[in-house]
């Protein structure tokens, strides 16, 4: 018994230094104290005579030292679940003479009782200083090296000096469903009374604030902000503080306004300049609705489109270069900047196809003729957004499906050498005729050699 003595001691001082408050935020509790066992409770006949002899303590069989340990662990909603182990001596027990309300009280030599009981308990008023529970479970108690098991059942209170530390006083009544006569235990009630200490709660910044209620339960901080911190101290808390290392304003969620713009550092593309809040704090010099850090040209209004300036026209003509397609040539507007293919150039460009010369019965050009497609390739890069169309014609030698093959296949090699001098290719398009639009008689040498002959068209739009 001394050294039982010893380990409630040393659990003392482990849970004083450890408890901190109760109930949800200290789930753990260990209870240790004295117990009574009372075997007059027990005896009675009915139930309501139970209670009669409640305090009769002449019959309390009390080992005079720490004799009872329980540890429990509260589980939500006022309830808790715990275990109880209790050593006692017993020199008396109460029994009742049959058919009668007399009590005959036996001296025994020093019996040992044991005692181990699971309970759930549920307490009231969870958060005040008083606190009454009610207990049931059920366990196994010996007398010396008899035992029975038992159904338990019982009231208790706990009055809190602290937060975590309680006086409890319990009465658990252990009902056996043997006849009294032949249990090995009598039915009895047994009272506690003890110190509870709760602990286990974690705070794990140490602040003083419990995981489970702290905000920010890895930093330390302070209560009135749940436990977080105000680093820059201008009492808005670093978890809703979106400057935590700059003291600011409420309005701006923490951060400051250095410039006094109504707009924060924080979102201030030019947190020194007062500025337009559609410009994210930045100015707009020359009012073209670009802030002056992307404008190409602060002191003159210009779109946005040209970066803020104003729009260039390189090649004079009155169509600005956004809107002209020919920028580095002059045209009209008409014709959106480019200019005009008048049908002088279509002249000048026939009379030059008339006189190109392929080899005989063939798709290939002679030599000569090359200074004719080349002078053809000047003038069609005079006129970089027209489309034209190459057409084919021959005489009426050979058979139709001959010529019109032919003719297909001329008109596609003026195209393709077009097309490799640098003429973008969804500008021309070619086609064959054959012998089927003649110029001229076909009966003559001279006629023939009209006929054979490329046209060019210009496609309009």
């Amino acid at each position: 018994m001394r050294h039982l003595n010893k380990l409630f001691v040393a659990a003392l001082m482990v849970l004083g230094l450890n408890a901190q408050a109760q109930d949800e935020d200290n789930p753990w509790a260990i209870s240790f104290g004295v117990n009574a066992v009372n075997t007059r409770f027990g005896a009675a006949s009915e139930f309501g005579d139970q209670f009669s002899q409640y305090f009769q303590f002449d019959d309390w069989n009390i080992l005079p030292s720490i004799s009872y340990i329980n540890v429990s662990r509260h589980v939500g909603d006022g309830f808790s679940f715990g275990l109880t182990g209790s050593v006692n001596k017993i020199d008396k027990i109460v029994t009742r003479t049959p058919g009668t309300q007399d009590y005959i009280r036996t001296d025994v030599d020093n019996l040992t009782y044991y005692g181990v009981d699971g309970m759930i308990k549920y307490g009231f008023l969870q958060k005040s200083w008083f606190n009454p529970f009610v207990h049931v479970g059920g366990g196994y108690t010996w007398i010396d090296d008899m035992g029975n098991g038992t159904v338990n059942g019982g009231v208790g209170i706990n009055f809190w000096f602290s937060e975590n530390v309680a006086l409890t006083l319990q009465s658990t009544y252990k009902h056996t469903f043997e006849d009294q006569a032949e249990a090995n235990v009598p039915r009895h009630i047994q009272h506690f009374a003890g110190l509870t200490f709760k602990f286990g709660g974690k705070d794990t910044d140490g602040d003083g604030i419990y995981d489970k209620d702290d905000a920010c339960p890895e930093e330390p901080g302070l209560e009135k902000f749940q436990g977080c911190p105000d680093t820059d101290g201008d009492g808005i808390p670093d978890k809703d503080d979106a400057c935590p290392q700059e003291a600011g304003l409420p309005e701006f969620q923490g951060c400051p306004d250095r410039d006094g713009d109504g707009i924060a550092d924080k979102d201030d593309a030019c947190p020194d300049v007062a500025g337009l809040s559609q410009f994210q704090g930045c100015p707009d010099g020359d009012s073209d609705g670009i802030a002056d850090k992307d404008d190409k040209c602060p002191e003159v209004a210009g779109p946005k489109e040209n970066g803020g300036c104003p729009w260039p026209d390189t090649d004079g003509d009155g169509v600005l270069d956004k809107d002209d397609l020919c920028p580095n040539v002059k045209g009209t507007a008409a014709n959106r900047g480019c200019p005009e293919v008048t049908e002088e150039v279509i002249k000048r460009l026939n009379e030059f196809a008339r006189t190109i010369l392929f080899n005989s019965g063939k798709a290939t050009f002679k030599e000569e003729t090359m200074p004719v497609l080349n002078s053809m390739l000047a003038i069609f890069k005079e006129y970089p957004q027209a489309k034209f169309s190459v057409e084919g014609h021959t005489d009426s030698d050979g058979s139709n499906a001959l010529n019109q093959t032919l003719s297909e296949n001329r008109a596609a090699a003026v195209r393709n050498f077009l097309i490799e001098g640098g003429i973008a290719s969804d500008r021309l398009m070619s086609t064959g005729y054959g012998e089927t639009k003649p110029i001229a008689t076909n009966k003559t040498a001279a006629g023939k050699a009209q006929n054979r002959r490329v046209e060019i068209k210009l496609i309009k739009e």
